[in-house]
């Protein structure tokens, strides 16, 4: 493929013309100490505190990077060996971004010549640096740590596909493949300890945050509570390993930061314990309404008996019957159901000289002990509703819930008493989300090889189970002209090109958490191109959001931005071959371009 330079010259620095400057970046607690401190972080002088603050605390390689001199040639120790370290430039991770890409590339033909592959680098390298695009977050953890730092690490069970012997693999090391994409769906069997079972599961999704990426799944697979047992015993439920494998989530840092695991649950609307889905977390947010305000009432109460004990000189002044101030702190404290057991430690830690009780007080803060403490806070839920949950809802009849052994109507519940649990739960706490299944299936461009099930954690990946799909978006801002409110449409076409070649040499390179998802991402390579910033950038230009104007603006940067995608992904087919799972396909994604 021939790649044009827009704003980069052969010969010359990408990075040329380009303003870098040295920045601190720092979080605190509210008392002061510091969670995160980084000196000395050099960026484009144009970065913003936030995408500062975002490259240094998460995107920066925190160890095992070869420090440089002035020079430009590797420190080395007394030992004679490199002297490793953090990496402290912004250029060296946009380096080692579009290095990692370039190289993938020209290793497997996709450049007509080193020239090509030579402008691809830098114009990314340029667009990096300006932001007019960015990879999603696992590029940035992952790639390029191998080929550009040369760092290593054991196995973690990943596989891929060998693009010249089509054949599937297991990956050597931690990072000469990266993990690049950050979506994933992944299907789960009834099966306790099988492979592709619901524990298998839970390793599988381990190995998915440890990189930084998010998965989701549909779990209507489960039998339901109750439900008969090959051994002759009942099922636990649905719930019972929802709740472990959030647990699990709960466990991990994705991509090793703090950032949270990225997890979607989905269940069909027909599931036996749908109504429990429906409102666990909910019922898990009253949990924590009760345990911020009990311990704040016990602490308070627990500390009035002892209070009352102590402030009596009299002999009997730990028996209620003849101390009132004590009998009155112990009606108060059962009239907010303190336990029993409470109040009467209070009155024995009084007796044994005590003039307090530490009783620890919860707060609401998401991050607090009180949300760690209940369960379904690491996941987003949604529900899968099909047509004929709506035909049922729109007679205001009654819709059937079926047993997973044996697809058998186990019972039915008026259709307009689930839709309400599910507006009443998505009120209280935001979950469950919807997911409209049989539309999602009409605009299905894969369908021979299966239905779409579930999506990856914010859904805007909807594809066959055990796939993955890596992102980028553009920044709409960055091609607006300020001066005058023009938008660089020619600009914008040469990004969505080359980012949707990146897209594609990310799946070539990449390494997944097994061996199916591995093969279908070999066979169907689903990439995902949109766009940021359409809000402010509508702002600024002084349109409002919801006018005929702004929805035209958007639909035409859209059709621009799908288009080019598309006329890309049959340029790269006319020199590489069509995606292996295009033929049986070709009719059904015909139809979904059409639309």
């Amino acid at each position: 493929m021939r790649i044009p330079r827009r704003w980069t010259v052969s010969g010359r620095d990408p990075f040329e013309g380009i303003a870098f400057e040295s920045r601190s970046s720092k979080i605190s607690n509210p008392d002061g100490s510091v969670v995160f401190e980084a000196k000395d972080s050099v960026v484009p002088a144009g970065w913003s505190t936030v995408a500062t603050d975002v490259l240094a605390q998460k995107y920066f390689r925190k160890a095992g990077v070869p420090r440089t001199g002035a020079d430009g040639k590797p420190v080395l120790g007394a030992d004679g060996k490199p002297v490793l370290g953090p990496e402290t430039d912004a250029r060296q991770v946009f380096r080692r971004l579009a290095g990692c890409w370039a190289h993938w590339g020209g290793k497997h033909g996709y450049f007509s010549s080193e020239e090509d592959s030579g402008a691809f680098h830098d114009e990314l390298c340029w667009m990096l640096a300006k932001q007019l695009g960015s990879p999603n977050s696992p590029q940035w953890f992952n790639t390029g740590l191998h080929w550009a730092y040369g760092i290593e690490g054991p196995p973690q069970g990943h596989f891929y596909v060998d693009a010249e012997t089509g054949r599937l693999e297991r990956s050597r090391s931690a990072y000469e493949r990266p993990q690049p994409h950050a979506c994933f769906i992944q299907s789960v069997s009834d099966d306790l300890v099988n492979p592709g079972g619901i524990m298998d599961l839970w390793v599988r999704e381990a190995r998915i945050f440890k990189y930084g990426s998010g998965t989701g799944t549909n779990f209507s697979s489960l039998r339901g509570e109750g439900e008969p047992l090959s051994g002759g015993g009942r099922s636990s439920g649905l719930m019972s390993f929802l709740r472990i494998g959030d647990r699990a989530a709960g466990a991990i840092k994705s991509g090793g930061t703090t950032r949270r695991a990225a997890k979607m649950v989905c269940l069909d609307i027909d599931h036996p314990d749908i109504e429990t889905f429906i409102n666990w977390k909910a019922s898990e947010e009253q949990k924590v309404g009760a345990l911020v305000a009990g311990s704040h009432l016990c602490n308070r109460h627990m500390n009035a008996v002892i209070r009352a004990c102590r402030e009596s000189s009299d002999d009997h002044r730990f028996d209620p019957k003849k101390n009132p101030a004590l009998a009155k702190a112990l009606r108060a404290a059962k009239e907010s159901c303190i336990p029993a057991g409470f109040l009467q430690r209070a009155i024995d830690l009084a007796r044994q000289g005590h003039d307090a009780v530490s009783f620890e007080e919860f707060d609401t803060d998401w991050e607090s002990k009180a949300y760690g403490t209940v369960a379904g806070q690491n996941s987003n839920n949604s529900v899968r509703i099909n047509n004929a949950f709506f035909e049922a809802l729109e007679r205001d009849g009654t819709f059937g819930l079926k047993r997973r052994t044996d697809g058998k109507i186990v019972r039915h519940v008026p259709a307009r008493a689930l839709w309400d649990q599910i507006a009443s739960a998505a009120w209280s706490c935001a979950d469950p989300g919807l997911q409209f299944d049989t539309t999602i299936n009409e605009w299905h461009t894969c369908p021979a090889d299966g239905r779409i099930n579930a999506s990856n954690p914010c859904s805007e990946y909807m594809f066959l189970d055990d796939t993955a799909c890596n992102l980028a978006s553009l920044n709409l801002v960055a091609f607006l002209d300020p001066s005058n409110g023009r938008f660089d449409i020619e600009g914008y076409r040469h990004a969505i090109r080359l980012w949707t070649i990146v897209l594609e040499i990310s799946v070539l390179m990449a390494q997944f958490p097994s061996a199916e998802i591995a093969k279908k991402s070999y066979e169907f390579r689903s990439l995902g191109l949109g766009y940021a910033n359409l809000g402010t950038m509508l702002m600024r230009l002084g349109i409002p959001y919801d006018s005929p104007r702004a929805l035209a603006i958007t639909g035409t940067l859209t059709a621009i931005l799908t288009g080019e995608a598309y006329a890309t992904s049959a340029e790269m087919a006319s020199e590489l071959g069509a995606f292996p799972g295009f033929a049986r396909n070709r009719e059904p994604m015909l139809k979904v371009i059409r639309n």
